[in-house]
């Protein structure tokens, strides 16, 4: 490796914690390190992603992963965590690494001004030769309001930062075409379009939220935004460098076709459904050839509770999401403004503002390459206009 590259490392929970009495596993953490040590001292900017905490803290508070509710993890997470980055820490000074603690909230990656001041405070830390430890904040997210893997949010930091690589290690040599024990399960060393294998990606490990499944939603948040990801096990020895030498088998889902603005990279790779709005066939072929942005007059329906500067997923009258787009108005506002289409927008909602709903400079059209989110089922809001 010649060139300086911006890498972001995501580990699971069964790497880190034993399975049987959910304990830390410090050799792997020493090897761990020590490469990512080496690493940054060969100019590399890296990120860990890690799980853990919620693992880590489950004895404190006398449940198995198996039978532990919503409120025994979050309280599990406020006592894993601390155990997790003191860890971190002790091990990383063995190395003359030094790292910082950054818990994020799906909040926080989904609103643009809180993912751009995440962004910043990560490159200041790169800066200073810190390496950032990022996880979710289990100990307060509920399950509606909440990453849920951290696959797929190291997928969005590797997007935030614009990185090269992203580097998910997990308790196997990388996907196979089916269950790998089955005998004629084949192993799968490159990817293009990871909707062809989301088939065979079933089940998740006893200790962590997410499974084969997610890493290759991750896969295509990562290739949508220009990053290759590469799935590997985790192994003590040299884990990630190992990867990146080419020494070991892995498997390695390539980046397709150019890569959009940060913007509409940010757009495409949501990691909740904040609202939708369900437009006719005749609009919905207008978005998509991108010849028009949404007005309150083209509106069938809308779903969701949101805010102004939220990103709504647009569908059409067949349930097909074609788009997504920032949003001008509140749900409330959108509701107000499509039942009175006779009034001027500033008269109805009581301030001067662009009449779009969601103007075509802020839309992205969705792709092959992007994998569509169905509209959450609850909560229909049915526009009729007066």
């Amino acid at each position: 490796m010649s060139t300086k590259k911006k890498i972001v490392v995501k580990i699971g929970s069964s790497l880190l914690a034993n399975s049987d009495n959910l304990t830390l596993r410090y050799a792997f953490m020493n090897g761990l390190l020590s490469d990512l040590a080496q690493l940054q001292k060969e100019g590399h900017d890296i990120i860990l992603t890690s799980s853990g905490s919620v693992a880590l803290g489950l004895n404190m508070v006398g449940k198995r992963p198996e039978d532990a509710g919503v409120l025994d993890k979050q309280a599990a997470a406020a006592c894993g965590q601390p155990l997790l980055m003191n860890a971190y820490r002790q091990v990383a000074s063995e190395y003359d690494l030094q790292v910082a603690q950054m818990l994020v909230t799906v909040d926080d990656m989904e609103e643009r001004r809180r993912f751009l001041n995440i962004k910043n405070t990560m490159l200041r830390l790169f800066e200073n030769d810190i390496l950032p430890i990022i996880n979710e904040n289990d100990s307060i997210a509920t399950r509606d309001l909440r990453v849920g893997d951290n696959d797929r949010l190291s997928a969005k930091v590797a997007q935030m930062v614009e990185a090269d690589e992203l580097i998910i290690l997990t308790s196997v040599e990388g996907l196979y075409d089916r269950d790998p024990s089955d005998p004629d399960a084949k192993f799968i060393h490159e990817i293009e379009d990871v909707t062809e294998h989301l088939e065979s990606t079933t089940g998740i490990s006893a200790l962590g939220s997410g499974g084969m499944l997610t890493k290759m939603h991750a896969a295509n948040m990562a290739q949508n935004a220009g990053v290759e990801t590469i799935i590997a096990e985790g192994i003590i020895e040299r884990p990630v460098s190992s990867v990146l030498n080419n020494e070991r088998r892995f498997t390695r889902c390539l980046v397709r076709g150019e890569t959009a603005s940060p913007l509409k990279v940010w757009l495409s790779n949501r990691l909740q459904v904040s609202g939708t709005l369900v437009v006719s066939n005749e609009v919905a072929e207008g978005v998509a050839k991108k010849k028009r942005g949404i007005n309150r007059m083209d509106i069938i329906s809308l779903q969701g509770d949101f805010s102004k500067g939220d990103v709504l997923h647009v569908y059409n009258e067949d349930g097909e999401e074609i788009a997504r787009g920032l949003t001008n108005f509140s749900s409330e506002e959108i509701m107000l403004l499509a039942r009175h289409l006779d009034m001027p927008v500033e008269n109805v909602i009581g301030y001067k503002t662009k009449s779009d709903i969601v103007g075509a400079e802020n839309i992205l059209v969705l792709e092959e390459k992007h994998l569509q989110l169905e509209a959450p089922e609850h909560d229909l809001k049915v526009v009729i206009p007066a």
